[in-house]
C-alpha cells in the first residue's frame, strides 16, 4: 500500500508527463531549488515556472515509474518517460519536502539520461 507522499509523488510525476504546469506549481514552495545535473540549476518559483514552460508538450509523455521511495522529508522517484516523438529518457529525481504535514516540494535534484536504441 502506498503512503500519502508516495501517492503525491506519483501524481506529481504524472503532471510532468502531461505538462500540467498548474498542478506542479501548486505543489512546490516559493523558494524551490531545482537542478538537472549537466543542464541547469535554478532558484525560486518564477524561474521554475519558466523552465516548465520550456518543457511543455502538446501531447503527453508516456510515464513508467519504477520506484518511489520516501523517508521523512526526503524522497526519490525513478523511471522512464517516452516523448511523443519516441525519445526515451531514464530519470531519477531526489526530493526534499518543506515539512511533514501537507508538504510542498522545496528541492529537486534530477538525473536525466536519453536512452539510445
Amino acid at each position: 500500500m502506498k503512503t500519502k507522499n508516495q501517492k503525491f509523488l506519483e501524481e506529481f510525476n504524472k503532471a510532468f508527463a502531461r505538462s500540467d504546469t498548474d498542478f506542479i506549481l501548486q505543489h512546490v514552495s516559493d523558494d524551490i531549488s531545482w537542478t538537472i545535473y549537466g543542464d541547469f540549476s535554478i532558484q525560486g518559483k518564477e524561474a521554475f515556472a519558466k523552465e516548465l514552460k520550456k518543457m511543455e508538450s502538446p501531447e503527453p509523455f508516456e510515464l513508467i515509474i519504477n520506484n518511489i521511495i520516501t523517508h521523512g522529508r526526503s524522497a526519490a522517484v525513478d523511471g522512464t518517460m517516452t516523448s511523443p516523438d519516441g525519445k526515451v529518457y531514464a530519470f531519477c529525481d531526489l526530493y526534499k519536502f518543506s515539512g511533514l504535514k501537507n508538504p510542498k516540494i522545496k528541492e529537486m535534484n534530477s538525473y536525466v539520461v536519453e536512452i539510445k536504441k
